[in-house]
């Protein structure tokens, strides 16, 4: 006979599982209280990162249920819950997710929702980054610079410009400004793509 499992999670110290452990019950799963994960860590965090989540699947065994109330409780974001529930299948254990009306993400119908949750988590990915993408070249067109500021004035990059043209080494020009080599490398590197 199959062991059923569930999975509270909260994102903050002043938040509570009951909530979570009630919709459960109400839904029908008398899960023993020993099979009752809790955990208090954020969202932000990666299920296999998760302490108590990492617990949990060290106990869980093929045949067993996990139940969750929300989708968001098993991952950061559709690609993480998609890859959560995919390690949860290979182990043979079906998860059931209250949100989307006890439906069991390893059923056919479990596994086309997931499909689709996660097309649409790749679409907004890829929105995201060409948006980022449109955001820097539109900053370098309005001479923004990115990456790291300079330690040196413009004064003293011009100088330290001068000492390498004349065949100073990076060490001896980081001595006499008395800064890095890194630093003296970014002047020299920076002056060098400014010019192609």
């Amino acid at each position: 006979m199959s062991r059923v499992f569930a999975y509270c999670r909260v994102s903050t110290a002043d938040q509570v599982t009951a909530n979570q452990r009630q919709e459960i019950e109400a839904a029908g799963f008398a899960i023993e209280s020993r099979r009752v994960i809790e955990e208090c860590i954020s969202g932000s965090v990666a299920a296999s990162e998760r302490p108590g989540f990492k617990r949990l699947i060290d106990r869980l065994e093929p045949g067993d249920v996990l139940v969750v109330t929300k989708l968001d409780r098993l991952g950061r974001n559709a690609m993480d819950v998609r890859a959560t529930v995919e390690r949860l299948v290979n182990s043979d254990v079906r998860v059931h997710c209250l949100a989307l009306g006890g439906v069991d993400l390893t059923s056919p119908a479990g596994k086309m929702t997931l499909q689709v949750i996660a097309a649409v988590a790749e679409f907004e990915r890829d929105l995201l980054i060409e948006r980022t993408q449109s955001g820097i070249r539109r900053a370098r067109s309005q001479g923004k610079r990115f990456g790291r500021p300079f330690l040196l004035n413009g004064e003293q990059r011009a100088r330290v410009l001068q000492r390498l043209a004349v065949g100073a080494t990076v060490t001896q020009v980081a001595k006499e400004f008395a800064t890095s080599r890194q630093t003296i490398m970014r002047v020299r590197d920076a002056m060098a793509s400014d010019s192609n």
